[in-house]
């Protein structure tokens, strides 16, 4: 899958980018193989917005950290099945 969160200016795509991805209760997770100071990672948190391609299909999307869905109990083993689906 490639990613492309917003540029700086909230209306050009950045730069198509291979991505990890997987799908854990029907969501869509990806990572940074770079870290999270890869610079699609810091678009994609700072715009919240941008799209993805995969299997000639694109996708308008919203970017939002598990850091912020993580401040309950309940996301917990969400965190659990993403790390185990990217080993």
């Amino acid at each position: 899958m490639h990613i492309s969160p917003f540029r700086e200016d909230g209306v050009t795509y950045g730069t198509p980018t291979w991505i990890w991805s997987v799908v854990v209760d029907g969501n869509l997770y990806v990572r940074a193989y770079n870290g999270t100071n890869s610079s699609w990672y810091q678009a994609a948190t700072k715009q919240k917005a941008g799209r993805i391609a995969a299997g000639g299909l694109t996708k308008e999307v919203a970017f939002e950290t598990v850091e912020d869905k993580l401040m309950t109990a309940s996301m917990m083993p969400i965190e659990r099945n993403i790390s185990r689906a990217h080993i």
